[in-house]
C-alpha cells in the first residue's frame, strides 16, 4: 500500500445526501425494520427448522459463531444433540455442513450472507454446489438490513450466487415465506441459498392475500393494477405493496409481483405479467441493481421480445454508509416513501 492510498483509506468518507440535502440524521447503527401496521412473528426460521426437526430426524443445524442472530439458537435450545457451532470459521462451516450431506444428514448452515459471499466462496462453489449436494445455506443481514456499514452489509450476494451452477437462491419477503420455504427448500433435492429477516419479522404476504402459499420457483401476484407493474422480492416487496397503496389514493394502480425465487426465475409468470400492455415495469430489490432482479428480469424480457417501459429500484453500485436504517433506507431510496416518489416521478 502507497502512502497516498493508505491515506484515502483513512479518511473521512462522505454520506451522499438526501432529497432535502440532509445527511444521516442519528448515530445509532442498528434498528428494526420498518414494518407500521403489521403483525410480526419472533424466529420465524427457527421455529418452522424446530417443527420440520422433529419430524425428519436427519436434519441439523449449523453456524459459524451467530446462532444467536441467525435464529438458529431456537433450534439449538430445542435440539442440542443436532446443533453444530463450528466458530467463526466460514469455510470450516460449509465444508463440515458438505460432509454431513455425503452421510444422508439434511444440514442446515446459517451465517451473515456477506460471510457466506465473500469470505466461503469457494468451499460453496466446490464442496457444495459443484457435488450438487442438499445443504441449505440460510443467511441473515441480506442487503441494507444492518446498519454497520460495508463489512455487514450482503449488498452484492445474489449477484456473486447467481453465476454458480446447480444454487437454487430464495429471498423470502416476511415471516409467512420464511416458515413455508423451511420445509420446502428442505424437500429440495440440492443446494440452495436464501436470505433470511431475523428476530421480530412482519407478517405482510396474508395481509394483502390471505390465500398466499410460497412456492418454490414460482412467482405470485398480490396486488393487481393497471398503471404499473411492480416485480419485487424480499423485504422489497412489502415495501412495494406500502407504496401501492400510498399510490393509490393518487388514483395509480399498482400492481406487485412477488418473485420469492430468484434463481430459478418464474419467466413464464414474468413474460405473461410484463406483457400486458401499457404498464410500466418496475424492478425492486434490496440488492445493488448490478447483477440481481432487476437484471435478471430485464434480460428475460430483452430475449423474449418483451419490451415495455422500464425501471429498476434497487441498491447503488457503491460501498454504502453506516447508521439508523430507516435514514440509510430513505437515503439509498429503498423506503415506501421513496418507492413510491420514483413511481410517481416515472409516470
Amino acid at each position: 500500500m502507497t502512502e497516498a492510498s493508505r491515506a484515502r483509506k483513512h479518511e473521512p468518507r462522505k454520506a451522499p445526501v438526501t432529497a432535502g440535502g440532509k445527511g444521516p440524521t442519528t448515530s445509532a447503527m442498528i434498528a428494526s425494520l420498518t414494518a407500521e401496521g403489521y403483525e410480526t412473528i419472533h424466529a420465524p426460521f427457527g421455529h418452522a427448522l424446530v417443527e420440520l426437526a422433529r419430524r425428519d430426524e436427519r436434519i441439523v443445524g449449523l453456524t459459524a459463531d451467530l446462532g444467536k442472530y441467525t435464529d438458529l439458537h431456537v433450534f439449538a435450545e430445542a435440539m442440542p444433540g443436532r446443533f453444530y457451532q463450528m466458530g467463526m470459521a466460514e469455510a470450516v462451516l460449509m465444508s463440515a455442513a458438505a460432509g454431513l450431506a455425503r452421510e444422508g444428514f439434511m444440514p442446515f448452515a446459517t451465517t451473515y450472507a456477506v460471510f457466506a459471499a465473500r469470505r466461503a466462496y469457494d468451499f460453496i462453489a466446490m464442496a457444495i454446489a459443484e457435488e450438487n449436494l442438499p445443504v441449505r445455506i440460510v443467511c441473515a443481514l441480506p442487503g441494507l438490513t444492518t446498519g454497520y456499514g460495508p463489512s455487514h452489509q450482503a449488498t452484492e450476494d445474489l449477484a456473486i450466487f447467481r453465476g454458480l451452477p446447480n444454487l437454487t437462491i430464495v429471498d423470502p419477503c416476511d415471516a409467512v415465506d420464511i416458515a413455508q420455504m423451511v420445509p420446502a427448500i428442505a424437500a429440495h433435492d440440492g443446494p440452495v441459498y436464501c436470505r433470511l429477516l431475523r428476530g421480530r419479522v412482519p407478517v405482510v404476504l396474508t395481509r394483502h392475500k390471505p390465500d398466499y402459499r410460497f412456492e418454490l420457483g414460482r412467482a405470485q401476484m398480490i396486488r393487481d393494477g393497471r398503471d404499473v407493474l411492480v416485480i419485487a422480492t424480499g423485504l422489497m416487496t412489502m415495501r412495494a405493496l406500502d407504496a401501492a397503496v400510498k399510490l393509490a389514493q393518487d388514483g395509480i394502480g399498482v400492481a406487485v409481483l412477488h418473485v420469492p425465487t430468484i434463481k430459478p426465475l418464474d419467466r413464464a409468470t414474468i413474460l405473461e405479467e410484463a406483457g400486458k400492455c401499457g404498464r410500466l415495469v418496475v424492478t425492486a430489490e434490496n440488492h445493488t441493481v448490478v447483477g440481481g432482479l432487476g437484471e435478471a428480469v430485464a434480460t428475460t424480457l430483452l430475449t423474449a421480445g418483451v419490451t415495455p417501459a422500464f425501471r429498476m429500484i434497487g441498491l447503488p453500485d457503491a460501498f454504502l454508509e453506516a447508521g439508523a436504517l430507516p435514514t440509510l433506507h430513505d437515503m439509498y431510496g429503498i423506503s415506501t416513501d421513496r418507492v413510491a416518489a420514483q413511481i410517481r416521478a416515472w409516470l
